[in-house]
């Protein structure tokens, strides 16, 4: 079954104790941290010691989604706080396989994400190295942005390429999925969906999250 992981960006920030308590009760199966820097993407969200607080609160894997232009300097620190899943932009690092050997000596899972304009084939030469790939179907740094169909295609592409290089991969897609597209994006290949806006957006988490499982 797919896994849902409810985008922290879209929750009350006056109260994330409680929220993250919620979407846990939900039914939630990671919690997905968007750190952006208001350069790669303009917009500033949290950085280390926002992820320390949340890490000694939270049952659940922690995916940090590094939208930065500088990532290897986040990768021990985030190391040291025991998050789960890391994945960094194709677009930001110009030494990409030594950078997600980093995050794997650590025991990290390590993905790489792409914006919706990069070509999916620009990742098939590390493709075996890779745990996940996180492919944006909306342009990031912001929440609450309109689907884009072409991930489908991406999905496609990057299913059938790891049948014969990786078929341990996991597909993230992240950005305007709900209830109308979860369903065509698991059949396309997707095994992480991540929500914000709809997950967040309603009083009723667990009828959310249960609608896009």
């Amino acid at each position: 079954m797919v896994k849902i992981a409810p985008s922290l960006l879209a929750s009350d920030f006056t109260n994330i104790e409680a929220e993250i308590k919620r979407i846990e009760a939900a039914g939630a199966d990671i919690l997905h941290l968007d750190v952006m820097d208001g350069h790669f993407v303009p917009n500033l969200t949290f950085g280390i010691p926002i992820i320390k607080q949340i890490k000694n609160i939270c049952s659940i894997p922690l995916d940090v989604h590094l939208m930065v232009t500088n990532p290897e300097d986040y990768i021990e620190d985030l190391a040291k706080i025991g998050v789960e899943y890391i994945c960094i932009h194709q677009e930001t690092v110009f030494h990409l396989h030594r950078q997600i050997s980093v995050i794997k000596d650590f025991g990290i899972k390590a993905g790489v994400a792409l914006n919706p304009a990069t070509a999916i084939e620009t990742i098939f030469p590390i493709i075996e190295q890779l745990d996940f790939v996180l492919i944006m179907s909306v342009n990031p740094g912001f929440g609450g942005q309109k689907f884009l169909p072409l991930v489908y295609d991406k999905i496609k592409k990057l299913q059938e390429y790891a049948t014969t290089k990786n078929t341990n991969i996991e597909i993230e897609i992240d950005g305007g999925v709900n209830n109308t597209n979860a369903k065509l994006l698991e059949e396309a290949g997707a095994d992480i969906l991540v929500a914000g806006s709809y997950v967040f957006g309603n009083s009723n988490y667990k009828n959310q999250i249960n609608s896009l499982k």
